[in-house]
């Protein structure tokens, strides 16, 4: 699955994008964040507020329950304003 990172989230990470093959127990946009948190400290600072994080599936957005299963890309990104 291709991860793809943007705004606060891509900084902390210091990547905009790999591709990540979490393990089979990860179903979830939720499981995934959390899986995330445990990679790394730069992974634990862009995911330390997972409330806060939005996301989307092959370029629909989702909610963090969602099936990540049939799912070949996933972005991760802070929430948006408009102006």
């Amino acid at each position: 699955m291709k991860a793809r990172y943007f705004a606060w989230v891509r900084e902390r990470i210091g990547l905009a994008e790999e591709d990540i093959a979490p393990p089979a127990s990860v179903k979830t946009i939720a499981d995934l964040i959390a899986w995330q948190q445990r990679r790394g400290e730069n992974y634990a600072a862009a995911f330390a507020n997972a409330g806060a994080i939005r996301a989307a599936l092959d370029r629909q957005h989702v909610k963090a329950g969602a099936p990540i299963a049939a799912a070949s890309e996933v972005a991760f990104f802070p929430p948006m304003t408009g102006g």
